[in-house]
């Protein structure tokens, strides 16, 4: 009764995290998305749908526990989320190869340097909690969303360095090559959480005894 009453404290957690996730990730990718289209910024739009694809991220979490056997619906959640990868690769990929090969220019954004030093102050708590909760659950799911909330610190960063280039030595091709490493980090983490579909969680699963989840 004590490890039900443990997981059920477990599981509100985690959705309490995946609705702070979405919070933030909304008023993220409506600020990003608007400075980086008014700036011309691949990367800073690419950093926007990234939010999107945050916010989807938690929305599938929350999905997945919305059901009593939470458990159940682990491995369409893995599915979910790693198309939701493929999807922000393959835009962003594109738009920056387009402005590489077009030679567009992306205007200073000091809107998008303050919201990317902002995210990484934020963005590395937030996934620590959801990984330890994702682990203490022993599911691959929540820890996957918190390994998308780190991926968006490291492209917090990729994002700050390729705007202050810009904005400093008018480095203009530092933008789309700040996206196509947003482009390339978002199919490796899409293509771990397809392959972790079924594989063993971070954590043993109460009642779990052979170390994997179903």
């Amino acid at each position: 009764m004590a490890a039900v009453t443990d997981r059920a404290a477990l599981g509100r957690r985690a959705k309490r995290l995946a609705m702070a996730s979405v919070g933030y990730n909304v008023i993220e990718g409506i600020i990003a998305i608007s400075a980086g289209v008014a700036a011309g910024s691949v990367a800073l739009v690419g950093f926007g749908l990234d939010s999107a694809v945050e916010v989807s991220s938690g929305l599938i979490i929350l999905w997945q526990f919305s059901h009593r056997m939470p458990e159940s619906r682990e491995r369409q959640a893995l599915r979910l989320l790693a198309i939701s990868f493929f999807a922000l690769a393959g835009y962003v990929g594109f738009e920056s190869v387009r402005a590489l090969v077009t030679g567009a220019e992306a205007d200073h954004s000091r809107v998008g340097i303050g919201l990317a030093i902002a995210s990484l102050v934020v963005m590395p708590f937030l996934s620590y909690a959801q990984r330890r909760t994702g682990r203490a659950l022993g599911s691959n799911a929540v820890y996957a969303d918190g390994t998308q909330t780190l991926l968006c610190t490291y492209l917090s960063a990729v994002l700050l360095i390729g705007l202050v280039l810009n904005a400093t030595l008018a480095w203009s091709w530092a933008d789309p090559i700040a996206g196509l490493v947003i482009a390339g980090v978002a199919v490796r983490e899409g293509l771990e959480a397809w392959r972790g579909e079924g594989s063993c969680a971070p954590a043993t699963p109460q009642g779990c005894t052979d170390g994997c989840c179903d």
